[in-house]
């Protein structure tokens, strides 16, 4: 694949729109902020605040385009946080950690996805229960504190990057979202996957007469979403480096927030992973911009909520159209 014919594809895919979004939002900011607004420092410092919900996103993202939703994120971000502290404060590798979270998300993924599928139980009411059961587990498991732990290079993901590394741009957490992302994008675009998770948001019934193995599918949805919040939480520990079992609270609402926003529609069968990752950027940047134009944070959240209203009506009226 070339890469013109590459980057033209993620054009087509959705993510147009999001991104003269992100563009024009920055520009605005940029003229009525601060002149440090309009700064590299910034951009990197709302990209690199953007990759825990970012990542998180992607599965949302997933999950959403098949038709399902995935309330659980947040807590297991805070689930895997605990479980790196303990595996580092019990003296094994960061490497073990690491693999340790990404098990714990693929766990509660593959716990999500079975009673879905399973006992055909409709995914809100499923995720809602795992988010506290998720939640209660984190609590129950550190004590309800925080779990110390040693430094490791885990804790370099999101760190600010010194002057000797500023030839990266941005911290290897960022880029970790960057390839996750190009990689879902051909995942669900290239790949017979792909094709089936588009099949079943768009009409369940459907894909079943067209050989679809729904149940599969599914439960692969709710499994990679577990993969990436276990991915994120690797990113939150970098950023808080603790265990936190009330870390994460209300990410998941962020998460759906950003694939909306970028042009996902939560009836399924829409999304667009690129546009998911410049939603991200979108409500960083918005909390950025009021913050530096001193707005308090009871009006930037009346203005993210307003944002979501706006984007979720106009996919209604999107819809609405089509028929």
């Amino acid at each position: 694949m070339q890469a013109k014919s590459f980057i033209r594809q993620i054009a087509s895919k959705g993510a147009a729109g999001p991104f003269i979004g992100l563009l024009a939002v920055y520009l605005l900011f940029a003229y009525i902020g601060p002149s440090s607004f309009f700064s590299l420092s910034t951009v990197q410092a709302i990209v690199r605040q953007s990759a825990i919900v970012g990542v998180t996103a992607i599965g949302m993202t997933i999950v959403i385009i098949g038709g399902g939703i995935d309330l659980s994120v947040g807590s297991i971000v805070a689930l895997t946080t605990v479980c790196i502290a303990f595996t580092l404060q019990a003296g094994f590798s960061s490497l073990l950690a690491l693999l340790a979270a990404i098990v714990v998300g693929l766990m509660c993924g593959l716990f999500n996805g079975a009673l879905i599928t399973k006992l055909k139980v409709v995914p809100f009411i499923v995720t809602l229960g795992s988010l506290l059961v998720f939640r209660g587990i984190a609590k129950g498991a550190s004590g309800e504190q925080k779990v110390d732990a040693p430094l490791t290079w885990l804790n370099e993901f999101l760190a600010v990057l010194n002057q000797n590394q500023n030839w990266q741009l941005f911290p290897s957490g960022v880029w970790i979202m960057f390839l996750l992302a190009i990689a879902v994008f051909v995942l669900l675009h290239y790949t017979r996957f792909g094709l089936h998770v588009f099949a079943l948001g768009s009409n369940e019934k459907t894909a079943i007469l067209c050989g679809v193995p729904v149940d599969r599918i599914k439960g692969l949805l709710y499994v990679l979403s577990g993969f990436f919040a276990g991915i994120a939480g690797i990113l939150q520990f970098s950023r808080l480096t603790v265990g936190d079992p009330t870390a994460a609270v209300g990410l998941e609402l962020e998460a759906i927030a950003a694939v909306v926003i970028g042009g996902g529609s939560l009836k399924g069968g829409e999304g667009s992973i690129m546009g998911t990752i410049f939603g991200a950027l979108l409500m960083t940047t918005i909390r950025s911009g009021c913050s530096q134009i001193g707005l308090a944070n009871w009006v930037q959240e009346i203005l993210m909520g307003a944002i979501i209203i706006v984007a979720v009506t106009l996919d209604q009226l999107r819809h609405a159209r089509r028929k």
